[in-house]
Formats: C-alpha cells, sequence, structure tokens
C-alpha cells in the first residue's frame, strides 16, 4: 500500500510539473497585458503604406506627444514597430515586444494617467542601382523631422489610464496627415535654388533632388558685371538662411532660456547678431562675396555629410560638380576653385574639411570649427 500511494504521489506531481507550464502558457496567452491597436481610415489614405509606427506617450498635456521626444532627460516615451502594406483600416498592435524609448516596453511604463498619440512616418521604396532595394523615408522638406513630415499620418491625442498589467485593447485611429511645407519666400538678398541631381538619381532610382539658400552681396543688382566668389557654409539641414535678419530685433521679445547653452535669453541675443550681421554685410566696407546654404536631406539623415559613400550615394560630386557651378552661374559666381571657400562646425566642420581633402582643386579652404572626429588619434566617446 506504501508503495502504490509513493507511486501515485510520484504521478501527480509528475503530471503536475507537466501541466503547470502549458496552464501559465494559456493564461499568458489570454491575458495580452495592455496594446494598442492603431490604424487609418481611407480619408487619411487610400493606399496601402509602409512605414515606422510610432506610439508616443507622454505625462505632458502641454502640447502634442510628437513635439516631446527627445535626447535628453525630459523626453517623454515612444514605442515603436514597422509595418508594410498597411491598408485602411487595418490594425497593427503595438504591444508587449515593441521596442520602446527610454523604458524598454510597455510592462515598465507606470501606471497612471498619460495623454497618448500615434504617429506612422512613411517609407518608399527604392530600387537602388547597386542593386538594392530598400525602404526608407524620403526627406519631404522638413530635414529628416518625423514629427513634421508632410504626408505623415498622426492620431488626435488623448487622455487614458495607462495600467500595463491590465489587458486592455485601446484604438487609436490615425485622422490627421501633415500638410505640405510652405517654401520660403525670396526677397532682395536671399534666395533659394532647387535642382534634380542626375547623379543621385541615377543611384536612388527615383527623382532626387539638392537645394541652396543663397545670400546675395549688396550692390547684386545694381552691378549686374560684376562676378563673386561663393563661400559654402556647410552644416545640418537649413530651412532658410538663419543667422540673418533684416529688421531690428523684437523689443518685446520675452527672453528664453536655452538648455543647450545654459544662458538666459538667448532668442533675443540670435536676432541681435542676426541684425548685427545684416547692418554689416550690406555696409560699405564688408566684401562682397555670396553665401550659400545646402539642403542635402536624403532618405538617412538630414544631411549627407557631403562626400560619396557606398550606402547613400555620390552625394559630394553632386554637391561639387551639379550644385555648385549651377548657384555659380544663375548668380554670377566666379566658377573658378580658386575663389571658393568653406566653413562649418561641428558636422558642418567634418564637411568642410572633408571636402576639400577629397576635391582639393575645387575648393581653396575650409574652416572646420569643433569638427565631428575627424580621425581615431582623439575620439570622444
Amino acid at each position: 500500500m506504501i508503495l502504490r500511494l509513493s507511486t501515485a504521489n510520484e504521478l501527480a506531481i509528475l503530471l503536475t510539473s507537466l501541466l503547470l507550464p502549458r496552464i501559465a502558457e494559456l493564461a499568458s496567452e489570454h491575458n495580452v497585458g495592455l496594446q494598442f491597436a492603431i490604424s487609418f481610415p481611407e480619408a487619411s489614405s487610400k493606399e496601402q503604406l509602409d512605414g515606422r509606427l510610432l506610439l508616443l506617450v507622454s505625462t505632458d498635456s502641454s502640447r502634442e506627444p510628437r513635439f516631446q521626444i527627445s535626447e535628453d532627460l525630459t523626453t517623454q516615451q515612444v514605442f515603436g514597430i514597422d509595418v508594410e502594406g498597411l491598408r485602411p483600416g487595418q490594425e497593427a498592435i503595438v504591444g508587449a515586444t515593441a521596442f520602446g524609448y527610454p523604458v524598454r516596453n510597455l510592462a515598465q511604463v507606470p501606471r497612471g494617467e498619460y495623454t497618448v498619440q500615434a504617429l506612422l512616418h512613411r517609407y518608399e521604396t527604392f530600387k537602388r542601382s547597386d542593386g538594392h532595394t530598400v525602404k526608407l523615408p524620403m526627406d519631404r522638406g522638413e530635414g529628416q523631422q518625423w514629427n513634421r513630415a508632410p504626408g505623415n499620418l498622426y492620431s488626435t491625442p488623448q487622455k487614458i489610464t495607462v495600467d500595463p498589467q491590465k489587458s486592455d485593447t485601446v484604438k487609436i485611429l490615425l485622422d490627421k496627415v501633415i500638410p505640405p511645407i510652405v517654401p520660403p519666400k525670396d526677397t532682395k538678398y536671399i534666395k533659394h535654388v532647387k535642382m534634380q541631381s542626375k547623379l543621385l538619381s541615377d543611384f536612388w532610382g527615383r527623382p532626387m533632388y539638392l537645394g541652396a539658400n543663397v545670400l546675395l552681396p549688396e550692390g547684386f543688382d545694381s552691378h549686374p558685371n560684376a562676378r563673386y566668389p561663393l563661400a559654402i557654409f556647410h552644416g545640418h539641414f537649413p530651412a532658410d538662411f538663419g543667422g540673418f535678419r533684416e529688421t531690428p530685433p523684437d523689443p518685446d521679445l520675452k527672453p528664453e532660456y536655452s538648455d543647450r547653452f545654459k544662458l538666459e535669453g538667448y532668442n533675443r541675443i540670435v536676432q541681435e547678431q542676426a541684425y548685427q550681421f545684416y547692418q554689416e554685410w550690406t555696409g560699405p566696407n564688408f566684401p562682397r562675396m555670396i553665401i550659400i546654404e545646402i539642403q542635402h536631406a536624403n532618405p538617412y539623415y538630414d544631411d549627407s555629410y557631403a562626400v560619396n559613400s557606398a550606402n547613400l550615394g555620390p552625394y559630394g560630386d553632386a554637391i561639387t560638380y551639379e550644385l555648385v557651378p549651377l548657384v555659380e552661374k544663375q548668380f554670377r559666381g566666379i566658377g573658378k576653385g580658386w575663389a571658393r571657400f568653406m566653413y562649418g562646425g561641428s558636422t558642418g566642420g567634418w564637411e568642410a574639411l572633408a571636402a576639400q581633402i577629397f576635391y582639393p582643386d575645387e575648393y581653396n579652404g575650409a574652416w572646420g570649427a569643433c569638427p565631428d572626429p575627424i580621425d581615431f588619434h582623439a575620439y570622444t566617446v
């Protein structure tokens, strides 16, 4: 009898050990936790869409969550998944497996009241000349800013109670579309150029463009036979020519603190310096030249680093041999390497130095301020 009881107990223990994991698995499958079912109506798009679907979760209701994601300590939360061929009305699920920043997944979000919003960063399919087919977000004039990119779909923010431990599905509708960007207007001094690059279009398998914001010298119109040297400012995407203001600073401008520069009233300083530059630029003793800021945002980033790249294409050649000559022809540049110089800071400093090194006969000098690391002898990590 004792032997039989022992055998029965052992059998019970064995069955329990075999069944408990499956019971837990079934319970887990039934309790999916918190998830978000995101879709878009035909009014937003009648086409199937590819892209990166972002769920934005914020404790700050003062502005849209899509404008609160950053690299600093004040950032709010974002989760993302890839979607491919998403149809109108079809739901995409952002749940426990969605990758998040700064916390890794939804289960780590503390229970509480949040403002949530979703955004679809649309991708295009590129069939490149190197044989690769890739899906990437093409820049649409915003300088690779996913939260402002025209054509992206987004939802109206809504307040909800988030409880990661509770099994619940929150539905979000991408009922809005970011409108096209209104291009800046030309003025007496500032002009805007956009050109289709044959070199880049051939590489990417679709029309690709370069642009330039052009600052013309004082007396450009009154001296129609004058020709000018060209100064090229390198840096991140410039929506318009920066640091040049034709009107005095706004006396009623409320001073704002700059976290980046740890400086109170930085916005007023910007206006003061921009107006001072205008006064000097148009003054009698300032050297007469053309300055351009290059727009070379691409499917990867807001600028190309102004060099040829196996993964990005011949941006160095396109800028040097297509864009620069076009600007010089249109605005009476001298059009010779000795009459061109470059400058920039940070990424722009790296770009100016790189272009000078790779195209020594096309440029006559580069001033690189605090450039990104140019080699690995003194590399900051």
